[in-house]
């Protein structure tokens, strides 16, 4: 039998009775898992990712669902590279430093001591090489990353004693996230790497003699100011840390070109809105920790020029052995030497006069 004969003469209806309709199958639903580095109650960092997920969602009218699960839930907080290069899961959201213990080259996708504030941070990534050179080290992992979020400067940390000298520092047992430990150590400080969810009891119980997390709004949801009376600035480890969304290089493969477009429309929203909600978030809760008690201190000037001198000396000595440190580190060098001679005259400036006034 002609089909086009058939569907000319027969209409329709008869094309349906004769049973030569061709099959018509509704769109099938995409359906990721997403594993956070950080607790629920955490809404400005762990809400990023909600809020890349929803945004996918919307995006997508529905057909794209990406569920977010908290540390813990699927895998450990510091288990969901892992879980992303073996297809456990096709996403997460984390800090990169948390991981250069694979390599030291993670920490420049994120934040390493003296390094680029936050907008210096996504101009690297976004209109300098950074990108590239990020994207071309995590393809080792199977891994293609998207900005997800950046803190902003941090704070220095909860000490349950003053640091009064370089001499405070000796033999400190002090929690510092990822790569700002290096210089610790190197200043005579013993760092420890303690998952967010964890540090309360830790402090609490003197196991460890301090701990740096992000900045005021967090720190007071996580009650930091209770077992600890002295909180330090600047996080001069962490002057931009950016968070990424790593997503397994085969699940992205898979989706059309449009659903790549969602992911990546995504993930800028919700790293615009993460700085947005801790710069919105923080000045009320440091008002609120100072008024509660807290004493506020800068960290000694000797202190602050012994761990630059030892960071500027590790990232040569990382320079030697590691050929991807050596080259990706090179170009964020110049790139920051160009940013801090151009926020000389402009940013730091302008900020200066204005924390001056009374407003």
């Amino acid at each position: 039998m002609d089909r086009r004969s058939l569907i000319k003469n027969a209409g329709i209806a008869g094309v349906l009775a004769a049973g030569a309709a061709p099959a018509v199958h509704a769109q099938t639903t995409i359906r990721w898992r997403l594993a956070s580095s950080f607790p629920k109650s955490l809404d400005t960092i762990y809400g990023a990712a909600e809020t890349f997920s929803k945004a996918v969602r919307t995006m997508s009218g529905g057909k794209f669902e990406v569920s977010v699960h908290a540390a813990g839930e699927l895998m450990p907080a510091f288990g969901v590279v892992d879980g992303v290069q073996n297809g456990t899961v096709e996403a997460a959201h984390t800090a990169p430093y948390y991981f250069f213990g694979k390599d030291e080259c993670f920490a420049l996708g994120c934040a390493i001591p003296f390094g680029l504030n936050s907008r210096q941070m996504t101009a690297w990534i976004y209109e300098g090489n950074g990108g590239k050179l990020m994207r071309e080290f995590y393809a080792k992992y199977n891994i293609i990353n998207f900005a997800g979020g950046n803190t902003g400067a941090q704070m220095g940390g909860w000490f349950r004693k003053e640091i009064k000298s370089m001499a405070d520092v000796k033999g400190l047992k002090f929690r510092i996230g990822g790569f700002g430990g290096k210089v610790i150590e190197r200043i005579g400080g013993v760092p420890q790497n303690i998952p967010g969810g964890e540090i309360y009891q830790a402090l609490e119980k003197g196991t460890i003699d301090a701990a740096e997390w992000v900045g005021p709004y967090d720190d007071q949801k996580l009650g930091f100011n209770k077992v600890a009376p002295f909180y330090y600035y600047p996080g001069w480890w962490e002057g931009g840390p950016q968070l990424d969304f790593f997503i397994g290089q085969k699940a992205f493969d898979a989706l059309s070109a449009e659903n790549k477009a969602i992911v990546e429309a995504a993930a800028a929203q919700a790293h615009v809105t993460m700085q947005a909600r801790y710069d919105a978030l923080n000045p009320g809760a440091l008002k609120q920790l100072v008024g509660a008690g807290t004493k506020l201190r800068p960290f000694p000037n000797d202190m602050m020029s012994a761990a630059f001198k030892e960071a500027m000396g590790l990232y040569e000595e990382l320079g030697s052995k590691n050929e991807s440190w050596k080259k990706i580190y090179a170009d964020y060098a110049r790139f920051r030497a160009d940013q801090n001679l151009w926020f000389r005259f402009t940013e730091a400036t302008f900020d200066r006069f204005m924390q001056s006034q009374k407003l």
